[in-house]
């Protein structure tokens, strides 16, 4: 009769062989060190070389921050003064004069045609 794998027995398996790789790795590591001018351990190479914190000098901080407030000092300048709309246009007393002339030969000019078209 089959074993049935299940979830936690496969997870237990895979935790084992990486316990055992681990060992292997260590012990690989151990004879590259014994020997002399041998490739750097495994576990050392492929972690990235440790940095300390970048220092920057005060004159630095203090460029950086000049050109902070002025980049500050540009914005809210363009927020304080805003464009002034346009001002409103207005139409011209003989502007709708000849509007409503227009539109009224357009109306007649649209309503002799329907008649001419009911009479044929």
């Amino acid at each position: 009769m089959p074993t049935k794998l299940t979830t936690e027995i496969l997870t237990a398996a895979i935790d084992g062989l990486e316990i055992q790789k681990k060992r292997i790795d260590a012990q690989i590591a151990e004879i590259r060190q014994m020997l002399d001018g041998g490739p750097k351990p495994a576990a050392a190479a492929s972690e990235p070389p440790s940095r300390g914190r970048r220092k920057i000098s005060k004159a630095g901080r203090a460029a950086i921050a000049a050109a902070q407030r002025k980049r500050w000092a540009e914005s809210k300048k363009q927020q304080a003064a805003p464009e002034a709309p346009k001002p409103k246009r207005k139409l011209s007393a003989a502007g709708r004069r000849a509007i409503i002339a227009a539109t009224k030969k357009r109306w007649a000019a649209k309503r002799a045609e329907a008649a001419k078209q009911a009479s044929a």
